[in-house]
């Protein structure tokens, strides 16, 4: 095993009705509140009004951004950090999917500097304060209610970049299955793929670490049963609650305990085919994994097969490791390839130009810019 530091000061609160207790966890960070969300999406669930009404309970001050999209931007980042900074506001409220959980982390870094969140993601700033937040996640899928990272895009150069600091771990997370009832079979699928592809990313990673091994098999295969079961049974709060808890312990840090890091090769390809076709990130991950993994067969052959064979209860060669994945993904109905989003041929100088402006590489299996256009190929 490598050397390691394991840190994750979160607080999670997992279960139902656990929102009654939010008013005042939000109250111990002080009574002004920028309150972040997505298109309103909890405005018609109803979701909004309680919280609204749990906060006015709890006698706090509440300032609203609306608007946080998919595939977050720095410029929703920076607008809303502006009006955080603009009320001075004490602690960040944060109610949605990953995107919304990904940009108060940015948001809240930015707040007490004047510039702009863009500089801590291409590396020209670090983090040294931040104002705390308060997660509710309404999507069983990034984990980021857990951990201190996040994806944002800037359509200006083109890039979508991750960022993470220890400053930047929610201080509580609440965790309610029933938010995510109302997700469709798409977004619940994609959700899986994004779970079992943190994983992913831990396995192939730096070090060997055996009982972190265990944590990632059991964590896909909770996911692989539980998965097109709920796919068929969508209000199941109890098939909810399990993916929702099997999210956030995919990358809440435990997976990587023992390895000097993730690989997260296809992560960063998939942001750029997030970032040029609409791609949800989910799905971008299902159409890049299984040609990553036909590309490094050769090279990490034992690897793969003992993936699959600890997976799928069998001795399974690298090539059939590869299929059984492929196979699933396409049993919870995700794409395995970009024809599948209309995405031909045409698009392979766009999509290797974006590869080369994003500096796509791994962290354990190094990408270079030959590699890409073999790879593009591969998941066309």
């Amino acid at each position: 095993m490598e050397n390691f530091t394991a840190f994750n000061p979160t607080v999670l609160h997992f279960g139902r009705n656990i929102l009654a207790a939010l008013g005042a966890t939000l109250k111990e960070y002080g009574n002004r509140v920028l309150f972040i969300y997505g298109s309103g999406s909890i405005k018609t669930s109803g979701l909004y009004e309680q919280i609204m009404s749990n906060l006015s309970q709890a006698g706090l001050e509440v300032f609203e951004y609306e608007g946080i999209r998919p595939n977050p931007l720095i410029e929703d980042v920076d607008a809303a950090a502006e009006k955080g900074r603009a009320c001075k506001v004490n602690v960040i409220l944060a109610v949605g999917g990953g995107s919304v959980l990904d940009s108060a982390k940015v948001i809240a870094a930015t707040i007490p500097v004047h510039h702009s969140g863009w500089d801590f993601l291409d590396g020209k700033a670090k983090p040294e304060s931040a104002v705390p937040v308060v997660a509710v996640p309404t999507l069983a899928a990034t984990g980021s209610e857990m951990n201190p990272f996040a994806v944002i895009t800037n359509t200006a150069t083109r890039q979508k970049w991750a960022f993470g600091s220890p400053l930047t771990f929610p201080k509580h997370s609440f965790l309610d299955p029933s938010l995510t009832l109302s997700v469709p079979a798409n977004y619940t699928a994609y959700g899986i793929a994004d779970l079992i592809a943190h994983c992913f990313e831990a396995w192939f990673g730096i070090g060997d670490a055996s009982l972190p091994d265990r944590f990632v098999v059991s964590i896909v295969k909770e996911a692989m049963d539980i998965g097109p079961e709920l796919l068929a049974n969508l209000h199941d709060y109890e098939l909810r609650e399990k993916i929702m808890f099997s999210a956030t312990m995919a990358l809440n840090g435990m997976t990587m305990y023992g390895r000097a890091g993730g690989d997260w090769g296809v992560h960063s390809i998939g942001h750029c085919l997030s970032f040029l076709y609409g791609i949800p990130h989910g799905a971008s991950l299902t159409i890049v994994y299984p040609a990553w993994l036909r590309y490094f067969k050769a090279r990490i052959p034992g690897r793969i097969s003992q993936l699959g064979s600890s997976l799928f209860n069998a001795e399974l060669t690298a090539d059939e490791s590869i299929l059984k994945i492929e196979q699933f993904f396409n049993t919870i109905q995700c794409p395995v390839s970009l024809s599948q989003f209309g995405v031909t041929g045409d698009q392979r100088k766009t999509i290797y130009d974006n590869m080369v402006i994003s500096k796509v590489s791994g962290g354990n299996m190094k990408l270079k810019e030959s590699d890409f256009y073999p790879l593009i190929d591969l998941f066309l």
